[in-house]
Parts: C-alpha cells; sequence; structure tokens
C-alpha cells in the first residue's frame, strides 16, 4: 500500500450492556428536541419501542414501526411526509439494517430541503448500517426492481448506541444472516480497491471476534458475552466498510435483494463463500490475514490455495449455522439468473470489484454456481 485516502465522520459510539439508559443524556447533549423514531413492528412485540418512547418523553414527535426490508421506495415517501410534519430534529433508527437505512433515507431527503436533520442508531442486529455513509433504496416501480445505494457523508448516524442487551431475543436465523453480513463487510473492506490501514485494521479484528462468537450466538442466544463480542465485531465491520468503497459481494447481494427480494443477510451467506473463490487469484495477499484468524491451515497450500481453503471454511460455517446455501432455496428460479447477471453487469458496485468484470457471462457462471 503506497497511498491512500481516508475520511472519517463525527460519531458518537456507546457501547455496553445498558447503554441504552444513556438515551435521555444524549438527547439533552445534542439539545435536540424533536424526535422521531423508526423501527419495526418486533421492536413493539418485544417491547423495546415502549421502553424508548419512555425514556424520551415529550421529546418524541412521531413513531413509525413498520418499516419493511430493502427500504422501498413506496413507504420511503409516506415515511418522508411524517418526518415533514413532526418538524423533527434528529431521526431515530432502532433495529435492523432497515431501520436505520430508512432513517437515512429519510434524513438525505430533508437535507435536500435545506433542513439540517440529525440520524441517530440504536442497532439491534448486526447489519452495519449504523456505521456507514451508505443507504440504499428499492425502486420497486421499475421493472424489474432494482436497489439503487446513496453515498451521502451527512447521513452517518451522529449517535450510535451498541447495548448488547437489545439482541438477547434475536431469532437464531436472524442472528445468523446479519452475522454473517457483518463477516462479509470485513472480507470486502480487507481487498476494496480503497482500502486504507484503519480499514484493513479493524476489519481483521472484526473478523477475530466474529468468527470466535457468531455460532455461540446462534446456538445460545441469551450468551451476554457472545452476544457482546459479536456486537463489537459488527462495529469494527461496520467501522471497516465506512470509509471504503465495496465491490463485487455487495453489488451481488444489493441485485439479489433488489430484484430477487432475497433477504439481505441471507444472500450474504450464500454469495461470499463463491466471490472469495472468484478472487481469489487477486485478493489472497490481503485475505490471508483473515485465513489465519479464522485458523485455516497453511500447511502445503499456496497463498491462493489458503485463500480458496479460507472460502471452503465460511462455506462450512454457514452450514453450521443452517442458512440457505443455494439461490434455489430462496425462491431464485434458474431462469432468473441471465437477467440477474445483466443487472448485475451493470452495477457500478460490481465494476468496482478488485478483479475486473469483463462481461455479464462471468457473472452467469458465478450466480449458477451459486443456484
Amino acid at each position: 500500500m503506497t497511498s491512500f485516502n481516508y475520511s472519517s465522520h463525527p460519531q458518537e459510539i456507546l457501547f455496553g450492556a445498558g447503554s441504552l439508559s444513556r438515551l435521555p443524556e444524549m438527547i439533552r447533549k445534542f439539545g435536540w428536541q424533536k424526535v422521531m423514531l423508526i423501527t419495526s413492528r418486533s421492536m413493539r412485540e418485544n417491547g423495546r419501542l415502549q421502553q424508548v418512547h419512555k425514556m424520551l418523553g415529550g421529546h418524541l414527535e412521531a413513531i413509525v414501526d413498520n418499516v419493511q426490508p430493502h427500504v422501498q421506495d413506496t413507504q420511503l415517501q409516506p415515511i418522508l411526509a411524517v418526518a415533514e410534519e413532526s418538524d423533527a430534529d434528529v431521526v431515530i433508527g432502532m433495529g435492523g439494517g432497515s431501520a436505520v437505512g430508512m432513517a437515512k433515507a429519510v434524513v438525505s431527503a430533508l437535507r435536500k430541503e435545506d433542513r439540517y436533520v440529525s440520524v441517530a442508531a440504536i442497532p439491534v442486529t448486526y447489519a452495519g448500517s449504523e456505521m456507514t455513509p451508505v443507504y440504499g433504496v428499492t425502486h420497486t416501480r421499475e421493472t424489474p426492481p432494482r436497489k439503487v445505494t446513496v453515498n451521502d457523508p451527512a447521513i452517518v448516524p451522529r449517535l450510535v448506541i451498541y447495548d448488547p442487551e437489545l439482541t438477547l431475543d434475536l431469532p437464531a436465523d436472524v442472528t445468523a444472516s446479519t452475522g454473517i453480513n457483518a463477516f462479509a463487510h470485513c472480507v470486502e473492506a480487507l481487498y476494496s480497491r480503497t482500502k486504507n490501514p484503519l480499514s484493513s485494521a479493524a476489519a481483521v479484528d472484526g473478523i477475530r471476534h466474529i468468527h470466535a462468537s457468531l455460532l455461540d450466538c446462534v446456538q445460545d442466544g441469551r450468551n451476554l458475552s457472545a452476544r457482546s463480542e459479536m456486537l463489537l465485531g459488527a462495529h469494527l465491520a461496520g467501522l471497516s466498510l465506512a470509509s471504503v468503497s465495496m465491490g463485487l459481494h455487495h453489488g451481488l447481494c444489493h441485485v439479489l435483494g433488489g430484484t430477487a427480494s432475497v433477504p439481505h443477510g441471507v444472500a450474504n451467506a450464500i454469495v461470499l463463500p463463491h466471490v472469495i473463490r472468484f478472487n481469489a487469484d487477486a485478493t489472497y495477499e490481503e485475505l490471508l490475514p483473515a485465513a489465519r484468524v479464522m485458523g485455516i491451515s497453511e500447511t502445503g497450500l499456496s497463498p491462493i490455495g489458503v485463500t480458496r481453503a479460507m472460502a471452503d471454511g465460511v462455506s462450512a460455517w454457514v452450514g453450521k449455522m443452517r442458512l440457505p446455501q443455494r439461490l434455489r432455496e430462496v425462491g431464485v428460479q434458474e431462469s432468473d439468473l441471465p437477467n440477474l447477471a445483466e443487472i448485475a453487469f451493470q452495477s457500478k458496485t460490481v465494476q468496482n470489484n478488485p478483479k475486473p468484470i469483463a462481461e455479464s457471462g462471468q457473472l452467469l457462471s458465478l450466480l449458477s454456481a451459486m443456484w
């Protein structure tokens, strides 16, 4: 690495069991007067919404608790109208990546109207959106639908509260899929075309924490120690991806989510081993530290062979968590693959891959191997 660019964003991070209790203190610290809360029905069902409602008291101006996956354009407009009516000066996303992503999309739209509004995040999964300047909106009115990502430094959450206690009732399948998503953030950050020393250091340490704790969290969701380690890994994963560009892996996952409605975490579980193998000859130097952290044996293997063994290790790990490993298992038809390959080939994210993608046929072969 002979040169790099690095941009950081002003954020206050609170991490630790019970840290949600400091939310009222932080509202006062930032001087926020009117709060809008965006979350999902599961947060109402498990009592988290009521807990936060009580904490915010008279500051809470509006609640949206029905966020759908993939930040859909049809839902963004009515939620934006609620935000405008509430005159909120901060929008809090509480829940998974979709809740935080919707908060970011809403604030981005408000800022275009010359309104200064902050984003805050209370993540309860391992999606990582709370650390990045990126959000995606699925354009459902297009045929076929497609997910469009936007990079806007102004919507990086100003406050992030990581409370491992909020993850104790996260279902095993969501734990596994969003955990693999976090792991994939680290992998792609390591070989990103715009990697930098901080992103690489965070990525390797994130892989260490995630690989050591994710399976334990899936097997025993009430294990607070494992949940804490996993949430720390997810934070490092989001940090590693925040200052670098994405490539083939995330580009394919966005296409599968926006066009084929594959849940994002599940798409990560299916795609990741195949992309590691595809990129192995171009990225083995960057991925060797990750393979070593995972305990992949290097005996008798070339560096490229070690990277391919890492892909096999990831595949076996995913299998232990009983996540889908084939596109056919999540409703993708074999006849869909050529169209998905063409859409992916047009993606700027896919084209930003460290190993060049010269034709859509390469992507069709890759998707066929996943099917």
